[in-house]
């Protein structure tokens, strides 16, 4: 219906320039109520942009994409669209009237066009996963002990949640929206026939007491507070997470599989399920869930340089229907996955919440789950856990046996690499005065151009929390300042200070659009709210959006992010295109972490290519920048 306005991939992640983020002690016990709606209220509303200011940037962004005679074409149509008085012009001020009325005129259009209508699966094409450093665990005792302390750091980082007392995130001076955090947790996503909803009960009359624990196909209701509103200890945890591994030994019906189906098909079993008051009741309790915890069987032997990788993966997508992937929830917003070989991650389903307040959640329990100190232990009043049933009638056990194998096809159909560049990290690109994003984005632009001898377009998640219910904005990073770069370097013609200084010239092209663009300068969502205007007011849609220049600017060949953790987590994502690449990246003091998706049924994108490409490319930029400075 609405034709290349988004790709679900996408809406997930995004970068922060000089974000700060305090982390709290645990258990901060200050309450603050309406600390939360007073600090929402003083920020700015989501601008419009002009439409002029649009347009010109539009046809500035995707003149590296096509050749000479379409861009000619385009120009045209874009002149007509802008027209005084012309179609353009209607539609613009018909939207800044809608932005009039609405806290942010971008943030319900957002949600339902880019998740909630969306009908492809969520595992791979939407939901993100992240995956920790390995522990020293092993074994079913390691894992739950493990899962206990996760359990309680976050039961801890939640307390911060309901008191209102969470630091206020900052870029520079600048206050950011923190409406997201308070919707990660106690939220999910509820399948529908033609479209989805999402639903937080954080703030419900009666909050929730517990968390979902899935183990073998198996789903527990565990109430995590005592009756005086404390959260269990980890002891505690440990306690409740053994009764519950102990009366799950044997493999349950894997239902957990039809939430990674696509959303029609899980729309209409859902449908079908919950019609039963037993399966409504389970159901009832799964959305309601503060989050999930999935305590994985054993998966096959990896080596150690592949681990990394591989639970990735695992995090991703399960490992297939003979693995994990039916012990999980796929509509769970947090999904905390632990594993019996030293394995902890996280999937977390994409609607409520952009990355950053994901990462700064698994900051805090990557930091204190192993210093939790000695909690109080009361054994003797902790509630049985609760068994949640289904009745699975026939049909749907048909349909869940469908489900294990188009969740195995997809698997099989997806690379996925972590990967960690060692020689150098953002400490050595700041000492050249450059940003470390648009140095590693240019990198992606390089090797990318060197491998494919074309410019691609490219997503990169730009946040706009500086407005009241901020989401994202695109920053395009393939520019025509970047296409020259990448071309100089391949036609080897120019000197070393000559490449140096178009290298310089990419990056800060770069920085500007991204500046613009987290200032609610952008154009992609401006031009979805000038496309969605002429939809919801009845008119045909703008030839713009027709025209196959737009089309090949919405058929991202790089889908990329920076998640920046202060921990070493690695998110991980599918692409966007059968001809590109998903890229995720951590950029520390000294190094970078990346991961590098792309699909096995196209095998020009290969991920171990794209990879030593793209090393190597970071090395020549480098160079390239100490053959002119004197600093290293």
């Amino acid at each position: 219906m609405f034709g290349p306005v988004f790709c679900p991939q996408l809406m997930r992640r995004s970068v922060m320039m000089g974000l700060q983020t305090r982390i709290l002690k645990p258990c901060s016990s200050e309450i603050l109520r309406g600390r939360f709606m007073a600090h929402q209220e003083s920020l700015p509303n989501l601008p419009v942009p002009p439409l002029k200011q649009t347009l010109d940037k539009y046809l500035k962004t995707v003149r590296p994409l096509v050749d000479d005679e379409q861009f000619k074409g385009t120009e045209k149509i874009v002149k007509t669209f802008g027209e005084a008085q012309g179609l353009g012009e209607t539609l613009q001020s018909s939207l800044e009237e809608h932005a009039d009325r609405k806290e942010n005129w971008l943030s319900d259009w957002w949600l339902d066009c880019a998740y909630l209508e969306s009908r492809a699966s969520v595992i791979i094409y939407c939901s993100p996963s992240v995956s920790f450093p390995r522990y020293n665990f092993t074994g079913t005792k390691g894992q739950i002990s493990q899962a206990a302390k996760v359990v309680a750091a976050i039961l801890n980082y939640k307390v911060a949640i309901d008191n209102e007392n969470l630091s206020i995130d900052r870029m520079g001076k600048a206050p950011l929206c923190m409406d997201q955090y308070y919707r990660i947790l106690s939220s999910c996503r509820i399948p529908g026939l033609n479209k989805d909803s999402s639903e937080c009960y954080a703030r419900s009359w009666r909050p929730p007491r517990h968390i979902l624990i899935i183990h073998n196909n198996h789903y527990f209701e565990l109430d995590v507070y005592h009756e005086d509103g404390s959260p269990l200890s980890a002891q505690d945890l440990e306690l409740q997470l053994n009764k519950i591994v102990t009366s799950s030994q044997e493999p349950g019906k894997a239902i957990g599989l039809l939430t990674a189906r696509d959303r029609d098909s899980w729309g209409r079993a859902y449908h079908t399920l919950n019609k039963d008051q037993q399966n409504h009741n389970s159901f009832h309790s799964i959305h309601r869930a503060i989050f999930a915890l999935c305590l994985d069987q054993e998966s096959p032997f990896v080596p150690d340089d592949q681990w990394r990788s591989d639970l990735s993966g695992r995090c991703l997508h399960g490992g297939g229907s003979k693995l994990n992937s039916g012990n999980r929830w796929n509509d769970k917003t947090i999904q905390m996955i632990v594993d019996k070989n030293g394995g902890v991650g996280l999937l977390y389903e994409h609607s409520p919440a952009e990355g950053p307040p994901i990462a700064a959640m698994l900051d805090y329990v990557y930091k204190h789950c192993e210093n939790l100190g000695q909690q109080h232990t009361t054994s003797s009043s902790l509630p049985e856990p609760k068994e949640l049933l289904f009745n699975i009638p026939e049909e749907v056990s048909k349909e869940i046996e469908q489900a294990g194998k188009e969740i195995d096809a997809m698997i099989e159909n997806l690379n996925l690499t972590v990967v960690e560049f060692k020689e150098f990290g953002k400490n050595f690109i700041k000492s050249q005065k450059l940003s470390p994003d648009s140095f590693i984005q240019i990198a992606f632009q390089l090797a990318y151009y060197r491998l494919h001898r074309k410019a691609p377009a490219t997503y990169e998640s730009g946040s706009l929390r500086q407005f009241r219910l901020g989401r994202t904005d695109t920053i395009r990073s393939c520019s025509t300042t970047s296409d020259e770069f990448a071309k100089a370097v391949v036609e080897n013609k120019f000197t070393k200070s000559d490449l140096a200084q178009k290298l310089r010239d990419a990056i800060a092209a770069h920085k500007h659009y991204t500046i613009d663009a987290v200032d609610g300068k952008g154009i992609d969502r401006h031009l979805l709210g000038l496309k969605l205007t002429a939809i919801k007011s009845g008119k045909e849609v703008p030839d713009l959006f027709l025209d196959d220049t737009y089309k090949r600017a919405m058929s991202f060949n790089l889908s990329t992010s920076q998640v920046p953790c202060q921990a070493d987590l690695s998110m991980a994502f599918g692409p966007a295109v059968a001809e590109g690449y998903g890229i995720c990246y951590n950029p520390k003091a000294d190094h970078i972490i990346l991961s590098v998706s792309s699909f096995k049924d196209n095998p020009d994108y290969d991920v171990h290519v794209f990879q030593r490409e793209l090393f190597s490319t970071f090395r020549e930029m480098r160079d390239m920048l100490l053959s002119t400075s004197s600093k290293l």
